[in-house]
């Protein structure tokens, strides 16, 4: 069974310690592999000469790759010993970095950006398991919360510091670094990683057995809305910044970092909440968040009112991670790494579709409409939370 233990619990704890903070560096990498695309969406599309949206859509295909991908790859790979795994994983992401810094054109880029997608959910899936059972029931999302810390590195550091260094090396420079990055991560979770414990083989059709409970369903469907509504918006924050509030295109990757700062404090608060009840956490997260990305555009002429809905938007993003991937795999605590590449399918699917709605709203009603129809969705996935609470397990499942 896919819960079965990846560690001893004679493990010492120190060595657990140290296996989450390299899944956490990792993810670092991976995280702003995927996303640093986002602070150069703005210079990378004068580059190529695309508009800003039709260059977001390369976020749309990475979201929509790993959604389609992972639920099969992670069920064909969940056998694998997770030590090896990761490490060819992150060979991937060296390898498809080094050739997003080479494209000649928009084509090559986008077969760059579609190569490590299809690892990405992969990584997410074991290693948010991983983590969870390093660490036991009791403090899973605390666990999974910090191989998510990866994520706050990587909007308070990779991305934003990618953004900068664009300014001076070219967006292809930044790729080179994360290139070298993922390739130095590779060897240094080669020599310091123990070897886990290889999981027994389960089959797809076994594996996919949860979906047949209408809670696993629900949820899925919620981190869908959810992170639909985060990326309606976050995908054009970098454009928010320079055109809406006046920052300067230089110091946007500055702005980028202040908005990964404020969400390390998301990180510590869902990765509390995640332990005690993460649905009720992914309602209070779901509405802070709406009402960040609401208030941005109106309060961008003052600093005032711009940074505290900024901090809203940040920590409450933030949050929104681990509590919805701990929310997901305590559904089907029998098959977590299915259940959390599911989950990790579900917000691809949201990161694409609210990049394309984002996109869509920029085109129909202008820059400045991406924050209220991001809020919308917000509101409307806050709204599902009291049915799903209702749900019962299926006896089937």
């Amino acid at each position: 069974m896919l819960e079965s233990s990846l560690a001893s619990p004679s493990a010492p704890a120190r060595g657990n310690a140290l296996s989450i903070g390299i899944l956490a560096i990792a993810a670092f990498v991976i995280v702003s592999t995927e996303f640093l695309i986002v602070g150069l969406l703005p210079e990378l599309a004068r580059d190529l000469s695309l508009s800003v949206s039709a260059a977001g859509q390369l976020v749309t295909l990475f979201a929509f790759t790993v959604m389609l991908s992972g639920p099969l790859l992670t069920a064909a790979l969940s056998h694998l010993e997770r030590k090896r795994l990761f490490v060819a994983i992150l060979l991937v992401f060296a390898a498809s970095n080094a050739l997003a810094a080479a494209a000649p054109n928009i084509w090559v880029l986008a077969l760059a950006r579609f190569i490590p997608a299809l690892a990405l959910p992969v990584f997410w899936g074991m290693a948010s398991e991983a983590a969870a059972q390093l660490a036991g029931p009791r403090r899973a999302g605390q666990a999974v919360a910090r191989v998510y810390l990866g994520i706050s590195a990587a909007l308070l550091f990779g991305i934003p510091l990618g953004t900068l260094a664009a300014t001076s090396i070219g967006w292809r420079g930044s790729f080179w670094g994360l290139a070298a990055l993922s390739l130095a991560l590779a060897a240094l979770m080669l020599a310091c990683m123990p070897a886990l414990p290889r999981p027994p083989r389960v089959g797809l059709r076994e594996q996919a057995r949860i979906l047949r409970d209408p809670r696993m369903l629900a949820h899925i469907a919620l981190s869908v809305a959810v992170f639909t509504a985060m990326f309606a918006a976050y995908t054009y924050l970098a454009d928010v910044l320079e055109r809406i509030a006046g920052v300067p295109p230089a110091q946007v990757g500055w702005w980028l970092m202040g908005f990964g700062a404020a969400g390390l404090a998301g990180n510590w608060l869902g990765g509390l909440a995640a332990d005690r009840n993460p649905l009720a956490a992914t309602l209070a997260f779901t509405l802070l968040l709406g009402l960040g990305m609401m208030a941005a555009v109106p309060l961008a002429s003052s600093l005032a009112g711009l940074l505290p809905a900024l901090a809203a938007w940040s920590i409450a993003n933030t949050a929104l991670y681990p509590v919805c991937q701990v929310r997901v795999m305590k559904v089907a605590p029998q098959a977590q790494a299915m259940a959390g590449t599911l989950n990790v399918s579900a917000a691809n699917a949201g990161i694409g579709i609210g990049a394309m709605l984002g996109g869509l709203a920029i085109a129909q009603w202008g820059l400045g409409s991406v924050g209220y129809v991001a809020g919308a969705v917000a509101l409307l996935a806050a709204l599902a939370v009291p049915a799903i609470a209702r749900l019962r397990p299926s006896v089937a499942a």
